[in-house]
């Protein structure tokens, strides 16, 4: 296992695992590395989301990883557009991920719904129930 491997598994026992330690610190070395996995990861523990031409938010760590090719990068964009209303942004994004092979964008890019069943769209008045589609394994 390399240094790479080693580090993300200590991660994940810290975070789901509970064992000893604190987790941040380590996908903060992760993400100064290069590692896109961890720039996203990172930039879901940020409470604002920021520009993307700010580098420690949490658009511009996702804009990074789309950059190097990281299609949940684009996919965090995405959500960060609709979840302040900007439906434009919430497209564009999508198309983005969808085009760097993200089954999922491209299924909502196919469908783009402008209501969501999660609870940030509630914040915004675009919340609606759950669907089966929802749930694609479950078909």
């Amino acid at each position: 296992m390399n240094k790479r491997e080693r580090l993300w598994s200590r991660y994940w026992a810290i975070r789901d695992n509970h064992h000893p330690g604190h987790c941040t610190p380590i996908l903060w070395h992760l993400a100064m590395g290069g590692d896109t996995m961890a720039m996203v990861e990172l930039s879901s523990t940020f409470s604002r989301p920021g520009r993307i031409f700010e580098r420690f938010t949490q658009a511009g760590l996702a804009f990074r990883a789309f950059r190097r090719g990281d299609a949940t990068g684009a996919q965090h964009l995405a959500m960060n557009a609709f979840n302040i209303g900007d439906l434009g942004q919430y497209r564009h994004w999508l198309g983005k991920a969808a085009r760097l092979g993200d089954n999922d964008a491209a299924r909502e890019l196919r469908r783009f719904e402008i209501r969501l069943p999660h609870e940030d769209a509630a914040l915004i008045g675009r919340k609606r129930p759950y669907k089966s589609f929802d749930f694609p394994e479950a078909e």
